[in-house]
């Protein structure tokens, strides 16, 4: 069975189209228009294991700002859709991600109650032409867009490239997991029933 989804969100200051395979091999085809940007979608992408294909139009001539939030809420979305009732799944997902200085932790719960959190801190406004601030508007839109709560911390780090990029592989890993099924749930992994 396919876990697949393909959702499109269009407003005065994006057009984007996002498709995503939940068991897949970790292939990409991003164009958001900001390269540092489509770097770290395609390392959600190969690090999660998910076919992930984003096409965003966005109003990069004022800033990042929409593109990246407005992808966040569309693959958020995406994912949410792609997972559907959630049957199976182990629900939880958690990762701690070496990348040279850096080292990050990022938790998931995929319990329909979005909540997010993030302890970070950049020294460099820009990691090319990303402004490292929208790191945490991506991920605030992702959780609220897939009503998951996500927690993600950089425990240690100097370089902002590195604790950047190793928390959206973490991210990835997680989700990978979270994301995976289990023999051993029958139906959804809540004593409530449902999620």
């Amino acid at each position: 069975m396919s876990r697949f989804a393909e959702v499109t969100r269009k407003t005065g200051e994006t057009d984007i189209t996002v498709e995503i395979e939940i068991d897949g091999t970790g292939k990409s085809d991003i164009n958001t228009g900001i390269g540092f940007f489509d770097h770290m979608l395609s390392a959600i992408a190969k690090h999660g294991f998910f076919d992930l294909s984003i096409n965003c139009i966005g109003d990069t001539h004022v800033d990042g700002h929409h593109t990246v939030e407005d992808t966040g809420i569309v693959l958020g979305q995406a994912i949410a859709k792609a997972i559907g009732d959630k049957q199976g799944i182990k629900r939880y997902g958690n990762f701690l991600l070496p990348m040279d200085d850096a080292l990050v932790l990022s938790a998931i719960d995929l319990c329909g109650r979005p909540y997010f959190e993030m302890d970070a801190e950049f020294k460099a406004p820009m990691i090319g032409e990303f402004d490292t601030q929208l790191i945490r508007e991506f991920f605030y839109a992702v959780s609220y867009g897939a009503m998951m709560n996500l927690h993600l911390r950089v425990i240690t780090g100097l370089n902002d490239h590195h604790k950047a990029e190793a928390m959206f592989k973490a991210f990835a890993k997680a989700l990978d997991e979270a994301t995976s099924f289990d023999e051993r749930i029958s139906g959804v992994l809540s004593t409530k029933g449902s999620l």
